[in-house]
């Protein structure tokens, strides 16, 4: 596993439940490019997707948890949704090590799976054996992950610097934040992601 110096330096945030934004959600000094296309950011859904989300998630984030099924689901659904994952551990040091357990599985297959898998974990604040523990049930090759965290974690925490200065380039104060076409918005169930969805891809009919 990574050694606590190698955790990046994340402070604790409120977070924050705000209603569907209607205003763009990229000012023009963001690079929209590096948000949507970070090569080493986990992309789920249909790859070719006419519509975009980017999920700015916590896996301490009991309303990310709250609204990861019907996400889920909208995109299963859908099937023309393009879904990227931007960990954001900002509620904990357990946040952090969380991340980097998923971003470990990416180099097995296995990203999404322990997506699920640790948003499925109940409780505001998840610990390190019951993220294991939640791991582990879901199929995850533990042997093989550690070994990919000892040899990809300058990677893992590059790539969640760059989630962390993204976060901030786009003004977000808290999770769950979704960024979905041009608009951005916060927790949301079924209907109002496919609204959302909806809302999208008439803007870009437009």
């Amino acid at each position: 596993m990574m050694n606590r110096r190698d955790f990046i330096a994340l402070s604790t945030a409120a977070l924050a439940v705000t209603p569907l934004l209607a205003s763009p959600a990229w000012a023009q000094q963001v690079d929209v490019n590096a948000i949507l296309n970070d090569p080493e950011a986990p992309v789920g859904g249909n790859p070719k997707g006419d519509v975009t989300i980017v999920a700015y998630l916590d896996y301490n984030c009991i309303y990310c948890k709250k609204s990861a099924p019907d996400l889920e689901r909208v995109v299963k659904e859908d099937g023309k949704i393009r879904l990227v994952y931007k960990d954001w551990p900002i509620l904990s040091e357990s946040s952090i090590l969380g991340a980097q357990l998923a971003l470990g599985a990416k180099y097995q297959g296995g990203y999404e799976k322990a997506h699920h898998a640790l948003m499925g974990i109940s409780g505001r604040k998840a610990d390190q054996q019951s993220m294991l523990k939640a791991m582990k049930a879901a199929g995850i090759d533990m042997t093989r992950l550690e070994a990919d965290l000892d040899a990809h974690g300058p990677k893992i925490t590059a790539l969640l610097q760059r989630n962390l200065a993204q976060a901030d380039s786009l003004g977000l104060t808290g999770t769950p934040t979704y960024l979905v076409g041009p608009f951005r918005t916060t927790t949301l169930d079924y209907a109002g992601f496919k609204q959302v969805v909806a809302d999208a891809r008439a803007r870009q009919a437009e």
